[in-house]
């Protein structure tokens, strides 16, 4: 496929995109080492301009630094991450509490792994699992310099996990097709098979995820995918496939798509959410948030 097929692919989906969009860079406050107001008036001391995201707990738009914020003292003592503002958005709507037992199934760098602990007060239980070892470098650096005591890390395939229900709350950060926001080569190197071979194994990860979910647990599945085949097509699978129910989603966006490639997909679909760029001013990102029955 070729770019213009792709914006016409987002214009039949609803969106009105360039593929030239970007997005800012946004860094996330750390609750298990600082507050908000703390680092904000340490780093504006220092030059930073941030601006609070609205919709966002712990997130701020960096609007200036004089300096990288990936090399400073505040960074380096985890009193905050470098992370795109809509990746903050599944570890807030999955919400994990001190008395959950979580999951996160492909979980390297640690980005929504240390943000799901920063809500757990260090409570409950997070088992993080990658099958890249060498993404699990960051990983582990990443839940020292934050703080977190929480969890525990696995170097294996989610999908080896037995099927027992062993979880309150799953999280799916889906390996996918990515998006052209954060990737200025995407449209160029991006082909239908990528796109085919990466749906077939998020089908894997939510069959998963279901078997490990208590009765009742909630799974939050998110791709930064654009995609329909990784994104409303996968959770009409999964609804036709498995037990479960969609949840309303509280974030910026517009509901999930019901009508893809001249298919009318179930009407609870709308409650999941995409990010476009152009209207959401982040990265391409999709949500969706299921309870198993």
């Amino acid at each position: 496929m070729s770019r213009e097929d792709f914006i016409e692919l987002y214009s039949s989906l609803g969106a009105t995109v360039t593929g030239d969009e970007s997005t800012p860079q946004a860094i996330r406050v750390n609750p298990l080492v600082t507050d908000g107001s703390t680092l904000i008036e340490t780093l504006t001391s220092q030059g930073v301009e941030l601006e609070k995201i609205p919709f966002l707990d712990h997130g701020y738009k960096v609007i200036y630094s004089p300096f990288s914020l990936g090399a400073s003292i505040e960074y380096l003592l985890g009193h905050y991450f470098l992370q795109e503002t809509a990746s903050q958005l599944p570890a807030q709507i999955l919400s994990p509490s001190g008395e959950d037992t979580v999951l996160d199934m492909t979980s390297a760098p640690g980005g929504k792994t240390t943000h799901m602990a920063a809500y757990m007060g260090n409570g409950g239980s997070i088992t993080a699992i990658d099958v890249n070892r060498r993404r699990l470098y960051a990983l582990e650096n990443n839940l020292e310099r934050m703080g977190v005591r929480n969890t525990v890390v696995y170097n294996m395939d989610a999908i080896d996990l037995p099927d027992e229900p062993m979880f309150t709350k799953v999280l799916i950060d889906a390996p996918c097709s990515g998006n052209y926001v954060t990737d200025s080569l995407w449209f160029d190197k991006r082909k239908k098979s990528h796109i085919q071979h990466n749906f077939m194994m998020q089908r894997k990860l939510l069959t998963k995820a279901v078997s490990l979910l208590e009765k009742g647990g909630t799974l939050l599945y998110a791709t930064c995918s654009l995609e329909p085949e990784e994104n409303e097509l996968n959770v009409q699978w999964l609804l036709e496939n498995h037990k479960v129910r969609l949840d309303d989603i509280e974030a910026p966006g517009t509901p999930g798509v019901t009508e893809i490639f001249g298919d009318h997909l179930d009407e609870s679909i709308k409650k999941c959410r995409r990010l476009w760029p152009n209207d959401a001013g982040t990265q391409g990102f999709f949500l969706a948030k299921a309870v198993k029955l």
